[in-house]
């Protein structure tokens, strides 16, 4: 392989299918059968995939619950010379998987990775969910601890961007109950599921309208919630709220005992007012 060193092994992340099995490229195709071994999140679910190409290259497991140790021996392994392929379930290694840390491995090791792309189920989501795509942040799957997940949800209600989370549908209703209670049940959303399958399906609605649905129809599939931002006139007309609601001698004593003198605190507080510093020692008076 004309990209294979012949030194120290290469690792491989390479994007498998997230349904349609036709959605792989040709460079995956080669390389997962010239490469010594596939390191796969679920040897059964990929031998699937290999039988289906015909390929034969051995494979062993990768997953959440051996990510530290398997890692280490995969490392060590590339070390000895042997090129390693890692595929995850569906989609791109690394990406809310356990190839984050075989990748973080095997760069401390001073080891060759590179991604061979191919199908992610989040930027696919996001390209038919209707919503804006210049800007987004991909949430993955919430945290399952309470306290930290509070604390995501919380950060999110400012979040400008679309939001892109993922969700099993055995969740999907309390998921989306807690975004309407911190974004709002009319922020517009969509629910995507089954992608690039036979039941791919977009369901444009807000927040509280996908809460009903799920209530009223049992959710199948695997789902992206596709979020809309806040919007940034939104957030600038609170923010500029805040600094009205404020007397302006408090809103002075806030620089003031960060260290600034008078003259640069009265220009802050200006800016944040968007008025002259003129006004300000008019107010002030």
């Amino acid at each position: 392989m004309d990209e294979i060193k012949q030194t120290a092994g290469t690792l491989y992340l390479c994007a498998t299918p997230i349904g349609n099995l036709e959605d792989i490229t040709l460079r995956v195709l080669r390389t997962l059968k010239e490469v010594d071994l596939i390191a796969a999140e679920d040897t059964r679910n990929t031998i699937r995939l290999l039988n289906h190409y015909d390929i034969h290259t051995p494979l062993t497991s990768y997953h959440e619950y051996n990510r530290f140790d398997k890692a280490a021996f995969l490392v060590e392994e590339m070390k000895a010379g042997k090129n390693i392929a890692a595929v995850t379930d569906a989609g791109t290694p690394g990406i809310s998987d356990p190839g984050e840390e075989l990748a973080r491995q095997a760069l401390a090791a001073g080891l060759t990775v590179t991604s061979l792309p191919g199908a992610c189920a989040c930027v696919t989501a996001l390209t038919i969910s209707g919503l804006p795509t210049r800007r987004f942040s991909f949430e993955a799957f919430l945290p399952t601890d309470k306290k930290e997940r509070q604390q995501i949800l919380k950060e999110l209600e400012a979040e400008t961007r679309t939001m892109l989370i993922y969700e099993a549908p055995h969740h999907l209703a309390a998921t989306l109950k807690e975004l309407a209670e911190h974004l709002g049940e009319d922020r517009p959303c969509s629910l995507v599921r089954e992608l690039t399958k036979l039941h791919e399906e977009v369901f444009q609605t807000t927040l509280g309208g996908a809460f009903k649905r799920c209530e009223e129809t049992p959710p199948r599939g695997e789902y992206v919630i596709a979020i809309e931002g806040r919007s940034l006139k939104t957030a600038a007309e609170e923010e500029q709220k805040k600094w009205d609601d404020m007397p302006m001698e408090e809103h002075m004593a806030m620089y003031t005992a960060k260290g600034m003198d008078r003259k640069e605190a009265m220009k802050a507080v200006a800016k944040d007012r968007g008025i002259s510093k003129r006004d300000v020692y008019a107010a002030l008076l």
